[in-house]
């Protein structure tokens, strides 16, 4: 049986919180035949459940994955110099595991050091490295804090980047625009994959909505919905805007669902503009969003402007819209537009009051069927290209491909 090692220490699961990519995509690789063991850390600020730990390293079986826990020390904050220890720990330890039989191995950032043992591990298995890049780091690190190339964390983190792309014989990438940054740190043309990330379609349910939740949802009204995080990043002010700038079309509602560091202020500037065609509604269960989403008529995204953006972004919230078969306002500045390609929605400018506002009443004018055929575009596009089922075939593809 082939049997593939993925490295990367922030790997959760359902009963340990985020991250969940690896635990999905360990759970359709399973499915098609494949071992899986997943090697990550024992502490995680994303964590809501911490494993137990009984050694440094504790292996334990998460629906039939795999897992090797390596037991790490605590930080106090995910900007902490403790998380930087945190993650030195855990590839120091690395060199310790025993009774390993990999026959590829997937190293995924954004921690870096793992990187080099695990090329090791593939010079003494004689087998094959993928270097996963999620977010870019360290260039992540200098476009979002104070520190610049020079400092010498940046500089060790850019020794270890710059190896990734040397030795891996295949980098694995989530950002589609991505690929000339890599090749200007040192990677060949011919390595460079684009794996999206994803949405696990074969066991979501749709659970009833408590009937406080309910009755919070406007009736007889068109509806757009934002669902998740309420932080900055969001820039749910754009949606006030929207709202404030379509107030007098008293059957188009706008509703806020979800929880942040936001979300007071939004509320009081609601409250400022005296809008009463916004709503806001605490976050619920995420098997409950499914079925929120069926009773709005539009799902809104957007991000604050980012330079890294033009790489790419993979959002989740947009493929959870998707498989709702909800038509999407997206405003997001980026090197790739989801919804255009799926042809499922309306892509707006960044903070154009008025391209957002033409795009929510052209949808408002659409008749049901006419939006239900560009639900239907993001369903199916979702299913083909962002199913964890069609991800882990994707994966398998790359690893079979010339013999890696």
């Amino acid at each position: 049986m082939k049997s593939i090692i993925i490295i990367n220490q922030y790997i959760g699961s359902p009963y340990h919180g985020m991250e969940y990519r690896h635990y999905y995509l360990a759970r359709n690789l399973i499915k098609l035949g494949y071992k899986v063991t997943l090697i990550t850390g024992s502490y995680s600020h994303l964590f809501s459940t911490l494993p137990k730990t009984n050694s440094q390293f504790t292996k334990e079986y998460i629906d039939g994955i795999e897992y090797i826990w390596v037991r790490l020390p605590k930080y106090k904050t995910s900007k902490s110099i403790g998380r930087i220890w945190n993650m030195v720990c855990f590839a120091w330890k690395l060199r310790f595991l025993k009774d390993l039989e990999p026959s590829h191995i997937i190293v995924s950032s954004p921690s870096l050091f793992p990187v080099k043992i695990a090329y090791q591990w593939t010079q003494k298995f004689k087998t094959k490295l993928l270097f996963e890049i999620r977010d870019i780091w360290p260039l992540t690190l200098t476009e979002f804090t104070s520190l610049t190339y020079r400092h010498p964390l940046i500089r060790i983190m850019y020794h270890y980047e710059k190896f990734g792309y040397r030795h891996a014989d295949k980098i694995i990438s989530l950002l589609p625009n991505a690929k000339k940054y890599y090749i200007g740190q040192g990677m060949k043309e011919d390595k460079f994959v684009y794996v999206p990330n994803g949405i696990e379609v074969n066991e979501r349910t749709k659970d009833e909505l408590p009937d406080e939740i309910r009755k919070k949802i406007p009736k007889n009204k068109f509806i757009i919905a934002y669902t998740g995080t309420v932080g900055l990043a969001n820039n749910l002010d754009y949606l006030i805007d929207g709202a404030n700038a379509l107030k007098k079309y008293h059957d188009i509602h706008f509703i806020v669902l979800g929880n942040g560091g936001e979300k007071n202020r939004l509320e009081k500037r609601v409250k400022t503009l005296l809008l009463s065609n916004v709503s806001f509604i605490d976050a619920i269960d995420k098997d409950k969003v499914d079925n929120f989403l069926s009773h709005v008529d539009v799902a809104f995204i957007s991000l604050v402007s980012e330079n890294l953006f033009k790489f790419g972004v993979s959002p989740n919230k947009v493929f959870d819209y998707m498989y709702a078969k909800k038509p999407i306002i997206w405003a997001i500045a980026a090197g790739n537009d989801f919804v255009k390609e799926a042809q499922c929605g309306e892509s707006v400018v960044l903070n154009n009051i008025e391209y957002l506002k033409d795009s929510v009443l052209k949808l408002y004018a659409m008749s049901e069927t006419e939006r239900c055929k560009l639900g239907e575009n993001g369903y199916n596009f979702v299913l083909q290209n962002n199913s964890y089922q069609a991800l882990a075939k994707k994966v398998i593809r790359i690893i079979e491909e010339q013999n890696v």
